[in-house]
């Protein structure tokens, strides 16, 4: 098993970390940003994104893995294309699984094309074999993954509707855990000599009862893995107050190193390049009032957040992964949907740096 800072704990409960162990983001948007000559630069000089974060003290960074997408978005070729250039950079690697040909989420699980009408069985191999060559093409190029995700938000399932937690008659657990042991069994076999670690990712950052209920499933069903990954956007999970609770009970409780896989936050209420953005009112953030949604609010919170995982008992919270903050107005979700997230990145639509890349210094700032 692979072993560095994150993966074990020995501080008291009551000692916080004195540093953020991992300052990450996803970038997986990067090479489509590219093709549209969209540059982006941090005072005033002009530098590939994952210079420019590592330059601002990230590092690691995430990247999103389709099966058969459209070609460029997401496939494998691009993933293992920005782990080369992350690695050049200095950052280490998260690579997310979705098990889909395109995006899985809480409201969809579909599988591949090429798996659908499989049996369970022939899901569990395929699901195993897939990851371990996915693995080890990383590993083979130089670019180890550090921590494998199975799974994108998979608080109800994933490739459904075999793994599907919600059915009309139960909750079916055991399908769930057979997949993801399947993918963690494929992830360690995919680099023998260097064990990624696992984790397994809900949406469900401030709730409390809902992360609880997930991971005592997961546990209570024998899935093995070492970290726990939660969505945080405050605009729908809650407030810090609701994060904070979470992160203290899940740390206490099951004893694992705790990563915020995906987060974000506006630093202005308008939108650009005609899709409107999923936050657009004050009323949707929960603490406006301290982090008003400006480029200096934005900072602020993100040097918040730092504190509170940097304050999770047993040294438990590991880190956070800004999602996408270079995805700038002009590249789409996908052939159907604009961008309705180009307020909450880290540039401005110009590409310009904003104050909050200051979230990736170790102990952020308080802005």
């Amino acid at each position: 098993m692979l072993v560095f800072a994150l993966a074990v704990a020995t501080t008291s409960p009551s000692t916080a970390s004195r540093t953020l162990r991992i300052r990450g983001a996803d970038i997986s948007f990067t090479l489509q940003e590219e093709a549209i000559n969209q540059p982006v630069s941090d005072n005033g000089r002009e530098a590939p994104v994952e210079q420019i974060l590592k330059d601002n003290g990230a590092n690691f960074v995430r990247l999103r893995l389709w099966v058969n997408p459209l070609r460029g978005t997401s496939d494998l070729n691009s993933a293992l294309t920005l782990a080369r250039r992350a690695q050049a950079a200095g950052l280490r690697l998260l690579v997310d699984f979705h098990y889909s040909d395109t995006w899985a989420d809480r409201t969809s699980q579909q599988p591949p094309a090429a798996w659908q009408g499989m049996s369970y069985g022939e899901l569990l191999s395929t699901v195993e074999s897939y990851t371990r060559e996915s693995v080890a093409a990383f590993a083979k190029q130089g670019t180890p993954a550090d921590i494998v995700q199975i799974g994108n938000e998979v608080t109800r399932g994933m490739l459904w509707p075999y793994g599907q937690v919600t059915l009309p008659d139960d909750e079916n657990w055991v399908g769930l855990a057979g997949l993801i042991n399947a993918g963690a069994n494929g992830a360690r076999a995919g680099n023998p000599g260097r064990h990624p670690l696992i984790m397994v990712h809900s949406d469900t950052g401030g709730d409390r009862d809902a992360s609880i209920h997930f991971y005592d499933q997961l546990q209570r069903h024998g899935v093995g893995f070492d970290l726990i990954g939660l969505t945080y956007y405050p605009f729908w999970n809650g407030s810090l107050a609701d994060l904070e609770r979470n992160l203290r009970d899940l740390a206490y409780r099951f004893g694992k190193d705790i990563i915020i896989a995906e987060t974000a936050y506006p630093w202005t209420l308008s939108s650009s390049g005609g899709a409107p953005s999923v936050v657009s009112t004050m009323q949707a953030l929960p603490d406006a009032a301290q982090y008003p949604p400006t480029p200096h609010g934005q900072a602020k919170f993100f040097a918040a957040l730092n504190r509170v995982l940097r304050e999770v008992p047993d040294g438990r919270g590991a880190g956070y992964f800004i999602w996408e903050p270079g995805w700038l107005p002009g590249v789409g979700a996908d052939a159907a949907k604009g961008n309705t997230h180009n307020n909450l990145t880290l540039f401005d639509w110009q590409g310009q740096g904003l104050p909050a890349l200051d979230a990736f210094k170790p102990t952020g700032t308080d802005g």
